[in-house]
């Protein structure tokens, strides 16, 4: 079984993307987790733009959560895994339709997350796997999942996804481009 689906097997939003390689599976994953590889200046300035108005506020002398943090980024996601050469899983607890994301962070991620069940909240998996195909190449995978706790988190959450979702998805492609390019360099 996989660790996206041990972490969050119902979900009521999906998105996954490819991307075939003629690296092994090992170096794939490795390369997830190599500096600078999840740091694509696509993503960073979608970001800046999506917290925009929480830090102009912020610099206006309105309450911001996000004035004194980093931009958002892969570090704020929580470790939940690695299985072996097969999948490596980060989870991200919040309400991501509030201006500062509304995150929660766990002491122990791995023995908390699937039980977590706050109100109002959604709960999010990020995944990357590598499977063989046919060929004897390395099909790499990404897919990330969200759970809505109630009712009220899915009201919430759901125009948020159908807003953000074109760019997650193409954050994402990006991102397996990156990985495949990382991995390639890490393997010569």
């Amino acid at each position: 079984m996989q660790l996206i689906d041990q972490y969050l097997p119902a979900f009521q939003f999906q998105e996954r993307h490819t991307l075939i390689s003629d690296l092994p599976p090992k170096i794939l994953l490795d390369a997830v987790m190599h500096p600078g590889t999840t740091e694509d200046p696509w993503a960073k300035g979608f970001i800046r733009l999506r917290e925009l108005p929480d830090r102009l506020l912020g610099r206006l002398g309105a309450a911001s959560e996000l004035s004194q943090r980093p931009a958002f980024s892969l570090d704020d996601f929580m470790p939940l895994g690695r299985d072996a050469d097969r999948e490596l899983a980060f989870g991200l607890l919040g309400r991501f339709w509030q201006r500062d994301y509304g995150l929660v962070r766990l002491q122990e991620p791995r023995a908390q997350f699937a039980r977590y069940t706050e109100a109002n909240l959604a709960k999010l998996v990020l995944n990357f796997s590598t499977e063989p195909t046919p060929e004897g190449q390395t099909k790499l995978v990404t897919q990330t999942r969200v759970h809505c706790t109630d009712g009220s988190a899915l009201r919430s959450f759901t125009p948020y996804w159908w807003l953000i979702r074109p760019v997650s998805g193409l954050i994402r492609r990006r991102l397996l481009t990156r990985i495949h390019r990382v991995a390639g360099s890490l393997h010569e």
